[in-house]
């Protein structure tokens, strides 16, 4: 209720919202905006293409905006496999100041003199590229013991929270005052860049927090082919009720945005056989996009010219893992 209420829930009705549903599948890719939950971005896009089935890939903080892929119908059983690339972000850091959750939403936790510290940015900035280790902020979605930090933090019980490797390509310094820093971080999954900007404010001495948070690309995913929800809903508002042709050609089919995983293509006999669950032997009428691939990797699985699903290797043998109902419909 609470986005609804923010963002003007009536603003979003239309003609369209007396249609049934409809069995609907492929990746609209999403700019959320700034206050709304990625679970109410779900909400929105679904409720204009008329979608019986989405998920999204990843989730932003409420306060970030940016890159959300909105997955409809069979595309959303692939949630965990569209965010495996680099990310890159925009993030404004604020110094002198440290919060509970390190960004904006946070209570105060300490506050501290700035002077000198915006000079020595550069030098520390250096420090936090390459391979770094990081501990989760404890208000995020990361499990321990099968629940997410953020209840343990709001119930007020303190648990030890793992640290992480992670891998920041680098990181460019845009813009600089007294008090706040912006920077552009491209860097691998699972890169927290609140933890990023906080640290970076320890090292200076003064400590920081996130101001503002924007996913501008994900490796794999086109750039430039982000739209906003205003615009999105312009769009259906000016259809005929029941025409959904120039939405659903918005839409990225599934196969196209699995690039991030290694690629295996089957011959027709292989690819009906494994569409009935049978598992392969790889052998040499299989193609491959690498010529080395680690135990266990998945592989995003290719044949008859389309996207099946995706698997995983053992030994020689192709076990699918996730394979798509009806992989040669369209915007599978």
């Amino acid at each position: 209720m609470k986005d609804s209420k923010k963002f003007g829930a009536e603003k979003f009705l239309h003609p369209q919202s007396r249609i049934p549903k409809r069995d609907v599948s492929g990746v609209f890719l999403l700019d959320k905006p700034k206050g709304l939950s990625s679970a109410g971005a779900l909400t929105r896009v679904r409720g204009i293409f008329r979608a019986n089935k989405g998920g999204h890939a990843g989730s932003l903080d409420p306060l970030a905006s940016g890159l959300l892929p909105i997955l409809l119908g069979e595309s959303a059983k692939f949630a965990s496999f569209f965010l495996e690339g680099g990310k890159k972000y925009l993030a404004e850091g604020t110094l002198g100041v440290t919060t509970t959750t390190c960004d904006a939403e946070g209570e105060v936790l300490q506050r501290r003199p700035t002077e000198g510290c915006i000079e020595r940015l550069d030098e520390v900035v250096k420090s936090f590229t390459g391979e770094i280790t990081q501990v989760p902020p404890v208000y995020s979605a990361v499990k321990v013991g099968g629940r997410p930090l953020y209840k343990y933090a709001r119930s007020g019980r303190e648990v030890e929270v793992p640290s992480r490797k992670v891998t920041v390509s680098s990181i460019k310094i845009l813009k600089r005052e007294q008090d706040k820093f912006t920077v552009e971080v491209s860097c691998s999954k699972g890169t927290y860049i609140r933890t990023l900007i906080a640290d970076i404010g320890e090292a200076l001495g003064c400590g920081a927090y996130v101001t503002m948070l924007r996913r501008v690309a994900v490796e794999g995913l086109p750039e430039g082919r982000m739209m906003g929800l205003e615009e999105l809903q312009r769009l259906s508002d000016a259809l005929t009720a029941g025409d959904f042709s120039k939405l659903d050609a918005l839409l990225l089919s599934t196969g196209t945005l699995m690039s991030s995983l290694p690629k295996v293509t089957l011959d027709d006999d292989k690819t009906d056989k494994l569409m009935h669950g049978l598992r392969q032997i790889l052998d040499d009428s299989c193609e491959f996009s690498s010529c080395s691939l680690n135990p266990d990797e998945h592989v995003a699985i290719w044949g008859r010219g389309c996207f099946l699903g995706v698997g995983h290797i053992e030994g020689k043998l192709l076990i699918p893992d996730r394979m798509m109902s009806d992989p040669f419909s369209n915007h599978n």
